[in-house]
């Protein structure tokens, strides 16, 4: 539980609103164990160069996480596990950039972060109730099942996801110019972060690439933020 400890220190502290963005910085080399960046407050940032294991940002509340392989490793990124299953599970907030492949169950009950990964297991974005998780590969089988909430957008260029996403919550649409501007800023960060050989190759070549993302749009959140943004329209009028 890397950060775990710290961010009990900085949530005494400063409560809820935690610390300005980047104000903690560590970075840590080598294979990290359970529940690394757990619980991880507002105002740090870990960033781990080499591998972890399962839980990996429990429950963030505000942390940003980074993870990519180690300057030494002969493999490519986004054919390897850098993180294992459940990770992200119950995260509230906070922003993560992993270059590589993570585990099952990435992102399950999701309420608010915001994540970038190179691709993961089976049951991915399960019970997700907000947030975004942009997937820069291939998932695994019962993808956004119980999804409630929050986006997904995932890079389909094989055209193999229909098949694997659990549609019986979520509708798989287009993206809107608003998707576009989301992706890519996030994409930038994710490349800025961990020198992600996958997302420089997307951003080259945006135009073209951007046809290859697929959003997965919950059906009853999109008719909740449909009816906020009608009452926001009528008290403008």
């Amino acid at each position: 539980t890397v950060g775990a400890m710290l961010s009990n220190v900085v949530s005494l502290k400063y409560k809820g609103d935690g610390l300005p963005a980047g104000t903690i910085h560590y970075k840590y080399r080598g294979t990290a164990g359970q529940s690394f960046g757990a619980f991880s407050a507002k105002g740090l940032k870990l960033e781990l160069e080499g591998d972890s294991n399962d839980y990996f940002g429990k429950g963030l509340c505000g942390a940003e996480l980074v993870a990519y392989p180690d300057r030494d490793a002969t493999f490519p990124a986004a054919d390897n596990m850098i993180i294992g299953n459940v990770s992200f599970y119950g995260a509230t907030s906070g922003e993560a950039f992993v270059s590589g492949l993570a585990g099952e169950r990435f992102a399950v009950r999701n309420s608010g972060a915001r994540v970038v990964v190179e691709g993961i297991g089976d049951h991915g974005c399960e019970y997700m109730t907000g947030g975004t998780v942009i997937v820069l590969g291939p998932t695994g089988q019962n993808f956004a099942a119980g999804m409630s909430g929050g986006i997904a957008y995932v890079y389909d260029k094989q055209k193999s996801f229909d098949a694997k996403c659990n549609k019986e919550m979520v509708d798989l649409e287009w993206l809107t110019p608003d998707d576009e501007a989301i992706l890519k800023g996030m994409i930038t960060k994710h490349q800025d972060a961990t020198k992600s050989i996958v997302a420089h190759d997307i951003l080259a070549n945006w135009e073209a690439e951007l046809k290859h993302f697929v959003k997965v749009y919950p059906r009853d959140y999109k008719r909740i933020l449909a009816e906020r943004s009608a009452k926001e329209a009528a008290k403008a009028a």
